[in-house]
């Protein structure tokens, strides 16, 4: 729900809250929106920063870093991560913690790299595979780099306390277990299964990762701060990529994916989290472009696909308008933890 000054000063009209109470109601809640989650202008120039800074020491690494191997990558590296925990002392000495939030989790970006450099340094690197091949492709040696990235993203969130490190926790999971997949492979079998093992470890580590989340919003929904967005988003992510490119000739399988989408919808819904509901609408989608297939030549599908539609429209209506007892009956017979939650979305 957002509130604008004009609400407050309407509510001060109709005498629900005294007319001096106005300014300083309103500089309450500007204070909480402007550190708390959200995309305004001045988040998404920060974030925006954040993602090209972060990029330039971790995918868009060319060829030229590998030519300075040893000492001089090494101290590179960690001269970005200085400059990164560096920024984030100051910042947050300012108060700004939105972009003390940013400036860690670049530091953290740079442990790869860090721990790349060292092995080369010290003569334990060996095969063909480069630093720009870390997010790339995957390879078992690549443990120490994420065991490493793992450690620092924990001690990074330990002393600040930032959700944004944990974009990269959930994504060197995600490296960690498709890595992990690579020790089990063995000769001889065809690439098809190898994907299809990739593929389903990806699915269950986004449920695992989505449980985590749904767990760190469970333990933080009292926070003024959202731990659980980004991990709610990479868990989602694989999630739905590993269920969507599922190959399946049944029709009723194809059915169940979307009902899991349309429960996905559902679930972001009654969470409040809309990357719920942008995959499950994805999902949706693609299932009935599926259908669609089967009702090229019918000029009834996209009538009544249209019904469709104009019928969960209506639905939405009778919702809103039932909408508080319905969430009384509902949260009645919720277990206190997750209530408190809902009540905090």
């Amino acid at each position: 729900m957002k509130i604008s000054k004009r609400d407050l000063e309407a509510a001060a009209a109709e005498g629900r809250i005294e007319s001096g109470q106005v300014e300083g109601l309103w500089a309450f809640l500007s204070d909480r929106q402007a550190h708390g989650p959200g995309f305004r202008a001045a988040h998404i120039l920060y974030y925006l920063g954040g993602l090209v800074a972060i990029g330039a020491v971790s995918l868009f690494i060319t060829l030229a870093w590998d030519a300075w191997s040893g000492w001089p990558m090494l101290l590179l590296g960690l001269g970005m991560a200085g400059v990164g925990v560096g920024l984030t002392e100051r910042f947050r000495a300012q108060g700004l913690r939105l972009p003390s939030g940013v400036t860690i989790t670049f530091a953290v970006a740079t442990v790869p790299l860090i721990v790349y450099s060292f092995q080369q340094l010290i003569g334990v690197w060996e095969g063909d595979r480069l630093v720009t091949d870390y997010h790339r492709y995957i390879d078992w040696r690549w443990f120490y780099m994420e065991l490493a990235t793992l450690a620092a993203a924990a001690i990074a969130f330990w002393r600040y306390r930032e959700p944004f490190v944990l974009l990269l926790v959930a994504v060197t999971l995600w490296y960690l277990s498709m890595d992990l997949v690579r020790l089990i492979e063995v000769d001889g079998g065809s690439w098809s299964d190898y994907y299809d093992l990739r593929r389903m470890v990806t699915l269950y580590i986004g449920i695992l990762t989505v449980g985590l989340a749904f767990w760190v919003d469970l333990r933080s929904s009292h926070s003024q701060r959202d731990y659980a967005f980004w991990l709610y988003l990479v868990g989602v992510l694989m999630f739905w990529c590993g269920m969507t490119f599922t190959s399946s000739d049944s029709e009723l399988a194809k059915f169940v994916y979307m009902l899991i989408n349309l429960t996905m919808i559902f679930v972001g819904a009654a969470l409040r989290r809309r990357v719920f509901a942008v995959f499950g609408g994805l999902g949706v989608a693609v299932y009935l472009g599926h259908l669609s297939r089967f009702f090229q030549d019918s000029l009834l599908f996209p009538v009544a696909l249209a019904a469709i539609g104009l019928l969960i429209i209506y639905a939405g209506i009778l919702w809103q308008k039932h909408e508080a007892r319905l969430q009384a009956w509902l949260f009645a017979r919720m277990p206190a933890p997750l209530r408190a939650l809902l009540d905090h979305g």
